[in-house]
C-alpha cells in the first residue's frame, strides 16, 4: 500500500511521439513501388534499393530536390497528378506495422500522451491511419504544414508535437525509422529509439540510425513496449477522433 506523502515513481518520459511510415503503418514499400515505376515512365531509372535509401523520411518537396541534384531529374508536368492518384490508390490497401495497434493501446491505458509527428501530408496521414485501424491516434497528429513547412530533420516538427501536448521535449522519446527523423528528434533535444520493425528495413538501417543520433534499437513494437515497461494486453480498437 502507497502511503499519502510517498513519493510517486517519475515515469522515464513524459510523451511518446511516433513517426507515421514504417513506424506506425507499413507504407515504405508501397510507396516505393509507386514511385520506382512512375519515375522510370518519366525519364529515370532507379532501383527499389536506390530510390529507398534516399527517399524515406523526406519530405516532398525534399525528395523531388534530392532527385533533381543527385539525377538531374525534374518532374515533367502533370507528374504530381499521377503521384497522387498511384499513391492514394496504394495507400488505400496499407496495414499497420505489427503491433502498432497493441503499443498504443498500452500507452493509451498507461496514461503517458503519444502523438504522430509526420513528413507526410496531411490528407495522406488521415487516410494512412484509417485504412490501418489506427484512426483513434488521430487526435493528436502533426505535420510540416502546422510548423511552417519546417518539416525534419528541422527539429520544428517534433518541437511543437511535445508542446501541444503540454510534454518538456527533454523528456520525450520519439520513436524513428529513418536518419532524418532520428535528426529531426536529436535536433530537438529529445531521446530517440530507432524502430526496425517495417517491411523496408535492410541490414543497414540499425547502424544509420545510431549514426544519426537514436540511442537504441528495437525490432518490433513488443520489443518497444517490453522497454518502456508498459503492461500488454489485447488490442481491437482505439477509441477515434478527439
Amino acid at each position: 500500500m502507497t502511503l499519502p506523502h510517498q513519493a510517486q515513481p517519475v515515469p522515464p518520459f513524459q510523451a511518446v511521439l511516433f513517426d507515421l511510415d514504417g513506424v506506425l503503418v507499413d507504407s515504405e514499400m508501397l510507396a516505393n513501388r509507386v514511385w520506382v515505376e512512375l519515375l522510370a515512365q518519366h525519364g529515370l531509372v532507379i532501383s527499389h534499393a536506390e530510390f529507398l535509401d534516399r527517399s524515406v523520411g523526406l519530405s516532398l518537396r525534399a525528395l523531388y530536390q534530392r532527385l533533381e541534384s543527385e539525377f538531374g531529374w525534374t518532374r515533367p508536368e502533370g507528374f504530381e497528378a499521377l503521384s497522387d492518384a498511384a499513391l492514394s490508390a496504394s495507400f488505400a490497401s496499407v496495414a499497420q506495422v505489427p503491433g502498432a495497434l497493441q503499443t498504443l493501446d498500452a500507452l493509451t491505458r498507461a496514461g503517458v500522451p503519444f502523438a504522430v509527428a509526420s513528413n507526410s501530408r496531411r490528407d495522406r496521414l488521415d487516410l494512412k491511419l484509417q485504412v490501418a485501424g489506427l484512426a483513434g491516434a488521430a487526435r493528436h497528429t502533426f505535420d510540416p504544414a502546422q510548423v511552417g513547412g519546417r518539416g525534419k530533420p528541422l527539429p520544428d516538427l517534433y518541437e511543437y508535437a511535445a508542446a501541444q501536448l503540454g510534454a518538456d521535449i527533454g523528456r520525450c522519446l520519439v520513436v524513428e525509422d529513418s536518419q532524418t527523423g532520428v535528426q529531426a528528434g536529436v535536433a530537438a533535444g529529445a531521446s530517440v529509439w530507432g524502430l526496425l520493425a517495417g517491411e523496408h528495413v535492410h541490414d543497414a538501417l540499425g547502424g544509420q540510425l545510431l549514426a544519426a543520433g537514436a540511442s537504441r534499437l528495437v525490432h518490433s513494437h513488443a520489443e518497444l513496449v517490453a522497454a518502456l515497461g508498459l503492461p500488454t494486453a489485447p488490442a481491437t480498437s482505439l477509441p477515434s477522433g478527439p
